[in-house]
């Protein structure tokens, strides 16, 4: 066992880009004088969770969705380890953690695609009512993968969040991934950005 590089570079950066847009756009929901940032910064999430569903087929070995499809029967078994305190451990997403992160993907499309028709005064009052839901169920979800990395890095004696910064876990050398440096797939999710921006702005 030793450290290996499991988090490519494209994976920390849209992990945290996510993290940053949803935070803003959260806390600028209910200002009016900070609509224009509220806007800016879900249009921008739409550009990073577009980007996050193609690097779900075309990343490296643990971005794709492929590498956590796991079973209902197998989130059940590692959470009965987890009350247990002897919870199964996984190189890449445990099988909780990879149901948050599906159901926060398909929250944070509703959310920007139900903003976007508020926006564009589509729907009308109904529809911003669903995007409130939407958005505080997002909130929740968010939360809860939280606890869990809290509960899985005490659990595991390993840090989970920096292991989301420097992409590396301890394991075998054959389950680490080989390079975290594709350039051109961070120019990619510049791009999905910006082109989210620019649609905003047209």
């Amino acid at each position: 066992m030793g450290k290996i590089l499991v988090w490519d570079l494209p994976t920390r950066i849209g992990h945290w880009l996510l993290v940053a847009t949803f935070i803003l756009s959260f806390l600028t929901s209910d200002s009016e004088e900070r609509r224009l940032i509220h806007v800016i910064a879900g249009f921008a999430l739409g550009g990073v969770l577009a980007f996050r569903l193609f690097w779900g087929f075309a990343g490296t070995r643990y971005a794709r969705f492929k590498s956590f499809l796991f079973s209902p029967r197998q989130v059940f078994a590692y959470l009965g380890g987890l009350l247990k305190g002897k919870p199964g451990h996984w190189v890449g997403h445990n099988p909780a953690g990879s149901y948050a992160i599906y159901v926060l993907i398909l929250l944070g499309v509703a959310v920007v695609g139900s903003g976007w028709a508020v926006y564009a005064d589509v729907g009308g009052e109904w529809l911003e009512e669903a995007h409130d839901v939407l958005s505080y169920s997002m909130l929740g979800v968010v939360g809860f993968h939280v606890a869990g990395v809290i509960v899985s890095s005490r659990m595991h004696h390993e840090n989970l969040v920096r292991s989301m910064i420097n992409g590396c876990k301890q394991g075998s050398s054959e389950e680490g991934i080989a390079s975290s440096k594709k350039y051109w797939v961070i120019l990619l999710l510049v791009w999905a950005v910006s082109a989210s921006l620019l649609a905003f702005a047209c």
